[in-house]
Parts: structure tokens; C-alpha cells; sequence
């Protein structure tokens, strides 16, 4: 039975590979429908590089672009405008690599008259400092760049929410982007302090009292790096790129966690966060690291529905095995087949 378990196990991981592997051949993105600012909004921005300084922003948010999750991406996006009651006085800031062509074309055909920047993000300013983890995914230069956003954005911009591409918004973004942020915090987002903190790092680091230390004084909670709201200014006044930096360097050394960017993450904030309401991350829904099995909502009130795990709605769906949960992500996918006529 075992056997037979990790055998279909190892088909279903064969297919998600595929469909990923060819999606970016295969579909292109259509126009996604324009939504408007309610009366009681600021005038819509019209200018992206005149207006990302704007006090007509009421919202920056910060997202990575990479091919292989473009489409979540796109989704995300689709997902913010249609549940935001100023869907135009939201401005967007993708972080991607310079080499990656295509990006500003593909984001404006579909959405058009978006507010946004690409902000060109080297993959050798974190590349030396990253150490293999569990799954590879996890290792790639991009999934850092969320360290480096105070550094990458105009430093008029004194508050950002970030985002992953797996996920949706079912909730007006400006709720979440409102979260008081108040000295000496710098990072809001939901914390899960039943979790057990101790699976995020090696038996080196809780074993070496000189390490295990630097949570104390607080009570640290495990949070989720794919929601945060960030206080940039803050953020630049303390150095906390730095802090992070220095956590990365003695991992490279002593190999004192397992699972990609977290874990300093961890070690920087937690305990010293603003925690808040779960609602906006309804996280776990790719499954977990290995797998990426299925799983349920969790009970409660929703804003905000998150892929984060290995199983990703779109390859599921591509594959023809979507779990339950991925229907709530398709009404938000932007890819259409492209259709070949074969002669």
C-alpha cells in the first residue's frame, strides 16, 4: 500500500512539472475588466512614474514577478482591484530580474491603466549568502527580494504592503495596508504562536547558547513571510537588511535552519511584530514542502486565501487535479489557451 501511495504520489508530481514547464508556451493573458474608485476616493492616478511620490496613493503594494509564477501573479492582482473600494489609487511595485523581458507589455495588456513600476532586482546581491534548503524553489534569488524592498523602493514610500504571487484578496487591501504600525515595530502580519518554533531551525543552533539567545526577551511566534504589512522607514532606520544579511552568512557557516528565506526572518522579528487578524492569511493551501497535498480552509472569516506549500492552483488545475480549494482561485486567472490550427 505504501508503495503504491508514493507511486501515484511521484505521477501527480510528474504532471504538475509538466503543465508548469509548458504553461508559458501554451497561454497568453487576456484584459482584465477595469474597476473604478468609489466617490469618496482620491482622483484616480494617472502618471506611474509621476505618481508613485503621490498622496493620492493610499496603498503601495510590493509583489515579485518571475515566469514561472507570473500567472498567480497576474491572479493576485485581478483579486486586489475587484475587492478594493479605490482599486485606482492603488499603486503596484513588481520586483523582478533585469534579465526577464516582456514584463511591462504583459502587465499593461492586461491591465491598462494600472499604476506601477519594475523595479530590477540583481540575483548576485543574495545569491552568495543563500544556502540549499528543502525544496528548491525555495533557493531562488527572487524569493529574498522581499529583504531588500526598503532599499529598492523610492524613499518616499514609507509604507508597503507585500505580497506572494499564490494567493488571492477577497477583502479590501485597504483594511490590511491600515494596520497601526507604531515605534519600535516595523513588520505587521498574522503570527501563529501555537506553532511549534523549533522544527525552523537545526538541533546546531538551539544546542549553542550563544545562538538560541537571541529570542530572548521575547516571545517569539512563527509568521508568515508572504503577508506582511512593513514599515520602510523604520525598517531603513534599524538596518533590518542587514540583520537578515548577517543571519544568511552564518547559515553558509554552521547550518543552523532548513527552510529557505523564514527562518531570518525569524530571527529578526519574531516576537517583535504587530499581529494581526488571521483572516488575512488563510495560508497552507498548497500543502506542505514535500507533497503539496491537499488541504481545507481553516474555520473562521476570510480576506485573503493563500497557495503557500508546494501545490500551486494553476499547475493543479492545468494538470487536471485541483483540489477543493483551487475553485476559489480560477474565477480570478487571467490565462486563456492560446489554440493551435494544425494544417
Amino acid at each position: 500500500m505504501h508503495v503504491s501511495c508514493c507511486r501515484h504520489h511521484f505521477r501527480v508530481l510528474l504532471l504538475l512539472f509538466a503543465a508548469a514547464a509548458s504553461a508559458a508556451d501554451e497561454f497568453q493573458f487576456r484584459e482584465a475588466p477595469q474597476f473604478y474608485n468609489s466617490p469618496s476616493c482620491p482622483p484616480p492616478l494617472t502618471s506611474t512614474l509621476d505618481s508613485v511620490c503621490s498622496p493620492s496613493v493610499l496603498v503601495h503594494v510590493a509583489m515579485t514577478l518571475d515566469v514561472a509564477y507570473l500567472r498567480g501573479s497576474m491572479a493576485a492582482v485581478h483579486s486586489i482591484l475587484q475587492h478594493s473600494s479605490c482599486p485606482q489609487s492603488i499603486h503596484f511595485h513588481f520586483v523582478a530580474s533585469s534579465s526577464i523581458a516582456g514584463l511591462n507589455s504583459t502587465i499593461s495588456l492586461s491591465f491598462p491603466s494600472l499604476p506601477f513600476l519594475i523595479h530590477p532586482f540583481d540575483p548576485s546581491v543574495v545569491a552568495p549568502l543563500i544556502s540549499t534548503s528543502i525544496r528548491a524553489a525555495l533557493d531562488r534569488p527572487l524569493n529574498y527580494a522581499r529583504s531588500y524592498l526598503p532599499r529598492l523602493l523610492p524613499r518616499c514610500i514609507s509604507r508597503v504592503v507585500y505580497l506572494d504571487s499564490d494567493l488571492i484578496l477577497v477583502d479590501d487591501i485597504a483594511s490590511l495596508a491600515a494596520t497601526p504600525i507604531n515605534p519600535p515595530f516595523a513588520l505587521a502580519a498574522p503570527e501563529y504562536c501555537n506553532a511549534n518554533l523549533n522544527v525552523y531551525f537545526t538541533p546546531t543552533f538551539w544546542s549553542n547558547p550563544s545562538l538560541s539567545m537571541a529570542f530572548e526577551g521575547r516571545r517569539p511566534c512563527y509568521f508568515n513571510t508572504g503577508v506582511m504589512v512593513m514599515d520602510l522607514d523604520r525598517w531603513r532606520e534599524e538596518g533590518y537588511t542587514d540583520l537578515i544579511e548577517e543571519w544568511m552568512e552564518l547559515q553558509k557557516r554552521m547550518r543552523i535552519y532548513e527552510l529557505g528565506s523564514l527562518p531570518p526572518f525569524l530571527l529578526v522579528f519574531a516576537g517583535r511584530i504587530v499581529a494581526v487578524d488571521h483572516r488575512w492569511n488563510q495560508h497552507g493551501l498548497g500543502g506542505d514542502n514535500f507533497w503539496g497535498l491537499c488541504r481545507d480552509l481553516h474555520p473562521g472569516p476570510v480576506s485573503l486565501l493563500h497557495w503557500s506549500g508546494k501545490g500551486k492552483p494553476w499547475v493543479r488545475l492545468d494538470a487536471g487535479l485541483p483540489c477543493p480549494v483551487d475553485a476559489l482561485w480560477a474565477p480570478y486567472d487571467l490565462l486563456e489557451p492560446v489554440f493551435h490550427i494544425e494544417s
